[in-house]
């Protein structure tokens, strides 16, 4: 018998629902009616804020809870798991989806086809790989939010993006692929995909079973790396997110967010500390492979010649800068892993909605870092800049920098810690200066205006500064946000609560074949 629910878990499953269904009616009532469309898809998405809070709040007692569609018993049937990191991780989603869609009702969304269903099948498959508790369902998830992601890409057309987007979609099938090869080599050696069955199965391998379980293990790695863009699977990303509109690259800072989330779960909770031989199995390839993505995302930051490729080099030396802090494992690493995540998440949509006004304003320059006539609202668009600059760098007083005094605290324990400092610290450096140069060049090394240029679209400027106030509020929020987050770390190591939450109760049928 699975133990009964209360009519508020059944929420769990609406984060997933909510979108398919929205994304569903779009496309089947709405498709030739676009402000209907932007103002069903606002609603929708304001509606997922708000279940995203009540989530977080129901997650917040401490307890995990496991929502079995039809009531099939773990690991057979279809299991979602909702617990401090899978709620933060919604909430946010949300936050982050409420923004973005601001900035495209202003106009980007009419420049092609069925940008909203797309929106919200992308935030559906967001959902339900944060939520689900069965590693086959992730990747049919992975799959659901790469789909809509291809469409999202190459919204508004044009060749560049074209190209940009064929990249994508090549290396993304070759991850699912391989996703598919590891996802096999686990099931055949221990019958199970469900993550709680997992990590009880996987201490008990065979030692002869054991090589083969451990090479599912990293390929799996592998494909979680390419979607966290980690150093020497990053090369698709600048090419993306530069190539594509800035409303989509702003959503698709979530994405590798995704990444990092899979690893923190699977190598944190199916191979953490009490998997046996195959504890920690990607461990000694995370933190090699963050710093090497922090210093190239630096050094491609400083040689960008385009706003729009200093946002992507960003967005890869923020994801060194975080997975440094997972690559610990331990839970003050990962609580501030999870501080950072959520800043370097805002921070970076901000840039690249930044980057979208930027490109609208300048007329022929776009967002080359070349001198050009004045933009309209000059002024206040480099304000705005100048904040997320300061945020993603790290410079007090913004969430940045106390993100990364809490990794460079964290990394005491480590015994490279002093080549871990000079990496973040040197790299904050060094985009300290590339940051100064954008700004200087877009912003002060213009010329006088040759032609009327219109201030920024309202829409646009409004959901840039939503992003940098909630960039200031996280600041503000600093002690009882690492409170929680240093709940959810330790909860999102401790295995033993998560198979007691998912699989049935007595002798498991779970650990039998």
């Amino acid at each position: 018998m699975t133990p009964a629910i209360s009519a508020l878990d059944h929420a769990i499953i609406l984060p997933v629902l909510l979108p398919a269904l929205t994304a569903a009616f779009l496309v089947l009532a709405l498709r030739h009616h676009l402000r209907r469309q932007r103002i069903v898809s606002l609603a929708a998405t304001g509606l997922l804020l708000a279940l995203a809070i009540v989530l977080f709040a129901l997650a917040s007692d401490g307890t995990v809870r496991a929502y079995r569609l039809g009531d099939w018993p773990a690991p057979y049937g279809i299991t979602l798991v909702l617990d401090r990191l899978s709620a933060t991780m919604l909430l946010l989603t949300a936050v982050l989806a409420g923004c973005v869609l601001i900035y495209a009702s202003g106009g980007v969304d009419g420049r092609g086809r069925h940008f909203h269903p797309l929106f919200q099948f992308q935030l559906m498959g967001i959902n339900g790989a944060f939520l689900t508790g069965d590693v086959f369902n992730l990747f049919v998830f992975f799959e659901v939010m790469l789909i809509a992601s291809y469409g999202l890409m190459l919204h508004g057309g044009g060749p560049g993006r074209l190209k940009a987007g064929f990249q994508y979609v090549a290396i993304n099938l070759l991850a699912s692929a391989v996703f598919l090869v590891g996802v096999g080599l686990i099931y055949a050696v221990t019958g199970t995909l469900n993550m709680a069955d997992l990590a009880v199965k996987v201490p008990q391998v065979a030692p002869a079973d054991a090589a083969l379980l451990k090479t599912g293990a990293l390929l799996l790695f592998l494909v979680f790396a390419t979607k966290a863009a980690l150093v020497p699977l990053h090369w698709w990303l600048p090419a993306t997110y530069a190539g594509t509109s800035a409303p989509a690259a702003a959503l698709f800072m979530i994405m590798t967010k995704v990444g990092a989330y899979a690893i923190i779960r699977v190598y944190g909770l199916v191979f953490g500390t009490g998997a046996g031989p195959l504890a920690l199995a990607a461990a000694p390839f995370v933190m090699p492979a963050a710093l090497a993505t922090l210093v190239v995302g630096t050094v491609g930051l400083v040689g960008s010649r385009t706003l729009r490729d200093l946002s992507a080099f960003a967005v890869i030396a923020s994801m060194g800068t975080l997975l440094i802090a997972v690559g610990l494992f331990d839970v003050e690493g990962l609580s501030a892993g999870l501080y950072y995540l959520v800043h370097s998440t805002l921070a970076g949509a901000a840039l690249f909605l930044i980057a979208g006004i930027v490109q609208e304003q300048r007329g022929a320059a776009s967002d080359r870092l070349i001198p050009a006539p004045a933009m309209g609202g000059e002024t206040l668009l480099g304000g705005l800049f100048f904040l997320a600059a300061i945020a993603l760098v790290g410079l007090p007083p913004l969430s940045g920098f106390i993100g990364k005094v809490m990794i460079l605290q964290a990394v005491r324990t480590c015994a490279i810690w002093p080549w871990i400092w000079a990496a973040i610290l040197g790299a904050s450096l060094l985009m300290t200066f590339g940051f100064a140069r954008a700004g200087s060049v877009l912003f002060w090394a213009s010329g006088p205006v040759s032609e009327p240029r219109p201030l920024p679209a309202l829409p646009g400027l409004a959901a840039v500064m939503l992003l940098l106030a909630a960039i200031v509020g996280w600041a503000l929020a600093a002690g009882p946000a690492t409170h929680a987050l240093s709940l959810a770390a330790r909860q999102a190591l401790d295995r033993a609560s998560y198979i007691q939450a998912v699989l049935p109760p007595g002798p498991p049928a779970a650990s039998e074949k």
